[in-house]
């Protein structure tokens, strides 16, 4: 009768991992999780410097644009003591430039998780 007992018993688990794969996991974990996100945030911020020279580049192109449409058209900037307003112009045109660029920019991350949506 004991022996039947022991037949209905589950049999021993063998699942036990030896010290080198243990440790051979350890390793592959952390290439995994180390090595995976630096690849994405290399792409990620080679994309963002391509862009914000880019946006540099436009913006100075806007603002030269405008110092010279203002120096052309109106005449009391070209000469004397008002001669800055031209730049003081362009200036303030700048300051708003820039106010909507920052205004826009939304923080993202490496992840790629989508951000979450903000409740009206």
């Amino acid at each position: 009768m004991p022996d039947s007992i022991d037949a209905t018993k589950p049999p021993p688990k063998s699942d036990d991992a030896s010290l080198g794969e243990v440790v051979e996991f350890v390793k592959t974990y952390a290439k995994q999780e180390t090595f995976g996100p630096l690849k994405g945030a290399g792409s990620w911020l080679a994309y963002g410097a391509a862009g914000a020279f880019s946006l540099g580049v436009g913006l100075l192109v806007i603002l030269l644009g405008v110092l010279r449409l203002v120096q052309a058209e109106i005449s009391w900037t070209n000469g004397g003591a008002w001669s800055w307003v031209a730049y003081g112009f362009t200036l303030v045109v700048t300051v708003i430039l820039l106010t909507l660029t920052v205004l826009r920019i939304k923080k993202a991350y490496l992840n790629k998780e989508p951000l979450p949506k903000k409740k009206s």
